[in-house]
C-alpha cells in the first residue's frame, strides 16, 4: 500500500466539519467547580432535555488540585436545537465553566 491511499481520518477531506446524523448518542464533557452537588445539577439539567437519560453512565472527575470537576456523559442527542438549548441551560446554572 502506497502513502498516497492513506487519509488521516480524524480531518474532514472538505474541510468541512462532520455532520452528525440524528438521533444519536452524544458524549459530552461538563467542567465547573467542584462541588457535592455539581453532578447532580448537571444530571438534572440534562433529564429536562433528554429524559431518557441514563445518569448510572456518568463520569465525574475531580481536577488534581480539587477545585475543578468535569461531568462526562452520554445523552441521545434529537437535533441542533436540543443541544443548544442544553449547551445555553447548562450555562446558565452559573456553575458550568466549559461544555465540550
Amino acid at each position: 500500500m502506497n502513502d498516497n491511499s492513506l487519509r488521516d481520518l480524524r480531518q474532514p477531506t472538505d474541510g468541512k466539519p462532520p455532520k452528525i446524523t440524528f438521533p444519536c448518542r452524544y458524549p459530552i464533557k461538563v467542567v465547573g467547580n467542584a462541588a457535592e452537588d455539581f453532578a447532580a445539577v448537571v444530571c438534572q439539567v440534562v433529564t429536562r432535555h433528554d429524559p431518557h437519560f441514563d445518569a448510572t453512565d456518568m463520569r465525574v472527575v475531580d481536577s488534581r488540585n480539587g477545585r475543578y470537576q468535569s461531568v462526562r456523559l452520554t445523552l441521545l442527542a434529537t437535533g441542533e436545537p436540543q443541544l443548544q438549548a442544553l449547551f445555553v441551560e447548562l450555562k446558565a446554572t452559573g456553575r458550568v465553566h466549559m461544555v465540550l
